[in-house]
């Protein structure tokens, strides 16, 4: 009986043995799957030194309903009345929708297609919950027409620095890495310069106690001098406080028929990268062979790679000849055979 009895428990052991074995080495579940390519296209594109994100403004004229002629009109519209100049057929919400639809998964968005949300956390709630939905994520917020964080007046600068804040936090909500900001001012080199470390010093201490960057864009005047910008950085010498060097911003100075003085775009990329926290990758206009007529982007991502940057690369489309759509999907194309080059 004992003996019996023994060798029905190995023998029910053996055949429980058996069942765990066929059932895991049966076939795998479409959700199985799924969830492996899901965790190998992970594994890739933590790989990649470089990844691809959208800039919003490519879309500015989507959003507008055409180009702007007017700035001086336009940013005093946009202060009085921001909802009126969104006249163009999309709405600003379901961008992560449509950058997805581009197969691209980290959006840069801009601050003036929702200045009447700064305050509106539902808004950014159900914002958050879109792009978790879509596949996105929120790389970092461009902020205009917030203040001029350089201004030679102190309590001006002050209030520039404090109404930043808002924008901070909303990036922090949506686990955005940085604001991007301005860092202009009125004044000689010297003096912009000076203003510009002490605003940016300031809202940099509040970006650090919401994890956020601070970064200033080449975005004209002397910010688009690469040595100006680099020294103001090295000034102000935080962690979080950085650059975002964008292919086609250095224009200095301007006139009625166009950019007067302009920075060698080679020479302030190099200068700015040691400080930089993305890359913008502007473009216009493109020749037969898809290469973006005005920029080198081969020659500027060799200037990328070798500062040893590594993240982000943002598609911000401006030309006229494509449309926005097949500016956007030319870029892409472009960025993605320079990248596979160097």
């Amino acid at each position: 009986m004992k003996i019996s009895f023994q060798l029905s428990k190995i023998m029910m052991m053996v055949f429980a043995s058996v069942l765990f074995l066929n059932c895991n080495s049966g076939p795998k579940s479409s959700e199985q799957d799924e969830a492996k390519e899901n965790l190998e296209v992970k594994s890739v594109e933590k790989e990649a030194d470089f990844k691809i994100s959208l800039a919003q403004w490519s879309l500015h004229k989507t959003y507008f309903g055409g180009p702007i002629t007017d700035w001086s009109g336009f940013a005093r519209l946009i202060k009085e009345s921001p909802d009126s100049v969104l006249k163009g057929d999309a709405d600003p919400k379901d961008f992560p929708v449509l950058a997805a639809g581009y197969g691209i998964h980290s959006i840069e968005l801009v601050n003036t297609f929702y200045f009447t949300k700064v305050d509106d956390m539902a808004y950014w709630t159900a914002f958050k919950e879109q792009c978790d939905k879509s596949g996105v994520s929120v790389g970092l917020i461009m902020c205009d027409l917030v203040g001029n964080l350089a201004d030679a007046d102190a309590n001006v600068r002050l209030k520039a620095v404090e109404d930043h804040y808002k924008w901070v936090d909303i990036a922090s909500f949506l686990g955005a890495r940085s604001i991007r900001v301005n860092a202009g001012g009125e004044g000689t080199a010297e003096e912009v310069a000076t203003n510009a470390v002490d605003g940016l010093s300031k809202l940099g201490a509040y970006g650090a106690s919401k994890g956020v960057n601070i970064i200033v864009e080449n975005h004209g005047g002397y910010s688009s001098d690469g040595s100006w910008l680099s020294g103001v950085m090295k000034k102000v010498g935080m962690e979080n406080v950085g650059t975002l060097p964008d292919f086609g911003n250095f224009c200095m100075q301007r006139g009625p028929e166009g950019c007067e003085k302009e920075y060698d775009k080679y020479k302030g990329i190099a200068e700015l990268m040691p400080y930089a926290k993305g890359v913008s990758a502007k473009s216009n206009k493109f020749d037969e062979n898809g290469n973006e007529t005005k920029s080198d982007y081969l020659r500027i991502m060799k200037i990328v790679k070798e500062s040893g940057f590594k993240g982000y690369v943002g598609i911000e489309y401006e030309g006229t000849e494509l449309s926005e759509d097949d500016g956007i999907k030319a870029t892409k194309t472009l960025l993605e055979k320079v990248f596979a080059e160097l």
